[in-house]
């Protein structure tokens, strides 16, 4: 991982674009004890911020923007902090609906639903439909979510396909596999940042970016601006991508 060149430049080419985006949201509750405040005026800051990548990766012209919100690790934080962060994603959802929609940005979120508040999983499936014949930006809010849980999940659903006779062991293969995942139909992320400094991937979306380019910096993620989004934008159209093969457009040096 690579933190943010100095000298890279801001300006892109549509071909130089990802995808697909994913984000792990770091640094709110460090932003926050810098400043003196508790950790949900950090979140409140954060949930802000991310109208700032929404926005940003609508008029770029993304395609898919995956946001890392909350993890089933974070249920072990206080129940107050947990509680504030749940209230916030409701918040987010209701507040953001009426731009979303205008946008054309289509809402999906991924992660154990069943557990979610009924207010969140309100707020998400009223967010879901109202957005369903959007063809914009594919804004996936990570929620409760854990990548080796999404890869279990999977291998159950594939194992009772074939022990049910609707699949062949022979069929099982990547494709059926992804198939099988929180984010069937969504193409893996071309590129992951991280901010807050931290050089780790969280346990997030672990079968999806075997192949994506990752950039980190330290920020914490309520600074992260437009500007520095549009800095890793950059550098990952700076970037070859060789999936384990040679230079695209450069024969192969066997």
């Amino acid at each position: 991982m690579n933190s943010m060149p100095e000298t890279v430049p801001v300006v892109t080419s549509p071909g130089d674009i990802p995808r697909h985006l994913a984000i792990i949201m770091d640094g709110n509750r460090r932003w926050a004890a810098q400043r003196g405040v508790g950790p949900a005026a950090g979140h409140r800051a954060g949930v802000e911020n991310m109208r700032v990548a929404v926005r940003t990766c609508s008029d770029i012209g993304v395609q898919f923007l995956t946001l890392y919100a909350f993890s089933t690790e974070n249920w072990k934080r206080s129940a107050d902090e947990v509680q504030s962060l749940w209230s916030l994603a409701v918040e987010f959802l209701h507040a953001e609906l009426p731009e979303l929609v205008t946008r054309g940005v289509r809402v999906r979120v991924i992660g154990q639903r069943a557990e979610l508040p009924l207010s969140v999983r309100q707020a998400a499936r009223a967010a879901e439909v109202a957005t369903s014949l959007n063809r914009g930006l594919q804004l996936i809010l990570a929620m409760n979510y854990g990548s080796r849980q999404e890869i279990v999940d999977a291998a159950r659903a594939l194992c009772t396909a074939v022990a049910t006779g609707r699949l062949r062991p022979e069929d099982v293969n990547e494709e059926a596999f992804a198939r099988k995942l929180w984010t069937a139909g969504v193409p893996d992320p071309d590129l992951v940042i991280r901010t807050s400094g931290e050089q780790r991937i969280s346990n997030f979306l672990l079968w999806q970016i075997a192949y994506s380019e990752l950039w980190t910096t330290s920020t914490y993620w309520p600074d992260f601006t437009r500007e520095e989004l549009l800095q890793a934008v950059a550098a990952y159209g700076s970037r070859r991508r060789r999936y384990g093969g040679s230079d695209p457009g450069r024969p192969d040096p066997s």
